[in-house]
C-alpha cells in the first residue's frame, strides 16, 4: 500500500476513534475546560496526530492508547457525580478574588495573576472599576465571575416592579426556503396560518433564508434578499392600541351617562382595564 494511502486510511480511522471518544465524553470537553480535561484533551489530539502520520507505529496500539486516554477520563468523570473529593481533585476549587469590593492579593499571588490580568479580565465582563465589585471569582475552568454592587447593577423588572410572562422559544418554521413541518406543530401553527403570514409580509417562502414564529404568535423573516424592506411586526401594537382605545370608551361612557349603576359599570370595567394594560404594556412594548 503507498505511504499516502496509508496515511488517509490511517487519518480517517484516527478521525473517527476521536469523533466518538468526544461525543462520548460529552460537550464538557468542547466547553472551558478545566485542569484535568485539558490534559485530556491535549494527549488525545496528539494521539490522533501521531496514529494518523506515524506509519511505522501499529495503528492499532494507538487506538487502545486513545481508547485508554478517552475512557479513563470518562470513568472518572462518572466516579466524580457521587465524590466531592475527587471532583475537588480533578477539577480544582474555586478562588476568590474580591470580596466586599476589596481585592484579595494573597489570592492573586496563589493563582499566579497579576493587577494588569485581573483588570483585563474585569475589563470582559464589562467592569472597567474595581470599586463597582462587590464580588469576584476565579471558577476551576479558568473563567471570572463577577457580581456588582448593589448600586451598579442593571435594572430589571423586578426592581420596577413589573410582572412579566414567562417567555417560551421561538421556532424555527422555514429554514433555507423550505417549511419545517416539526417546530411549526411545536409552535401550535399551521401551514394555512404560514403562508397567510408570509402573504402579509408580500413574500414567498423560497426567498426565506429563516423565519421564526414566537410565542405571541408573530412571524419574523430573514430573507435571500436583504435589499427587499419587510415591514416590522403589527400585532403587538395594534392589540395595544385596540386595549388603550377600549379604556378610553370606557372612561367616557363613566362620564356621560347618567345612569348611577351603569356609571359604576363603567368605570369598574374601567380600572380593571387599567390594571391589565399595567400589566400587558411592558409584554405588547417588547
Amino acid at each position: 500500500m503507498p505511504d499516502w494511502l496509508h496515511i488517509l486510511v490511517r487519518a480517517l480511522g484516527a478521525l473517527i476513534a476521536l469523533f466518538v471518544l468526544t461525543r462520548i465524553l460529552g460537550k464538557k470537553q468542547i466547553s472551558q475546560l478545566t485542569f484535568f480535561e485539558y490534559v485530556t484533551g491535549i494527549t488525545l489530539g496528539d494521539l490522533a496526530g501521531m496514529i494518523s502520520t506515524d506509519v511505522e507505529r501499529n495503528f492499532f496500539h494507538g487506538i487502545i492508547a486513545l481508547l485508554v486516554w478517552g475512557f479513563v477520563p470518562f470513568f472518572l468523570e462518572i466516579l466524580s457525580l457521587y465524590s466531592k473529593t475527587l471532583r475537588t481533585w480533578l477539577e480544582g476549587k474555586p478562588t476568590i478574588m474580591m470580596k466586599d469590593g476589596h481585592i484579595l492579593e494573597d489570592n492573586l499571588k496563589k493563582e499566579r495573576y497579576t493587577a494588569n490580568e485581573l483588570l483585563e479580565r474585569l475589563r470582559i465582563k464589562n467592569v472597567f472599576k474595581t470599586a463597582d465589585v462587590e464580588f469576584a471569582m476565579l471558577e476551576s475552568n479558568g473563567d471570572l465571575s463577577v457580581l456588582l454592587k448593589k448600586e451598579n447593577q442593571p435594572l430589571t423588572a423586578k426592581h420596577l416592579g413589573m410582572k412579566l410572562t414567562n417567555e417560551k422559544q421561538s421556532e424555527t418554521v422555514i429554514m433555507d426556503g423550505k417549511i419545517q413541518d416539526e417546530p411549526l406543530a411545536s409552535a401550535g401553527k399551521s401551514k394555512g396560518w404560514l403562508h397567510t403570514e408570509l402573504d402579509k409580509l408580500g413574500v414567498t417562502k423560497e426567498n426565506v433564508f429563516l423565519g421564526q414564529a414566537d410565542s405571541y404568535g408573530e412571524l419574523t423573516v430573514d430573507l435571500y434578499d436583504d435589499k427587499i424592506k419587510i415591514p416590522a411586526p403589527q400585532q403587538k401594537p395594534q392589540l395595544l392600541a385596540v386595549l388603550k382605545k377600549c379604556e378610553a370608551d370606557l372612561e367616557l361612557f363613566s362620564l356621560t351617562t347618567k345612569d348611577q349603576k351603569a356609571k359604576r359599570m363603567y368605570e369598574q370595567c374601567s380600572a380593571k382595564l387599567q390594571q391589565v394594560l399595567q400589566e400587558l404594556t411592558p409584554i405588547l412594548k417588547s
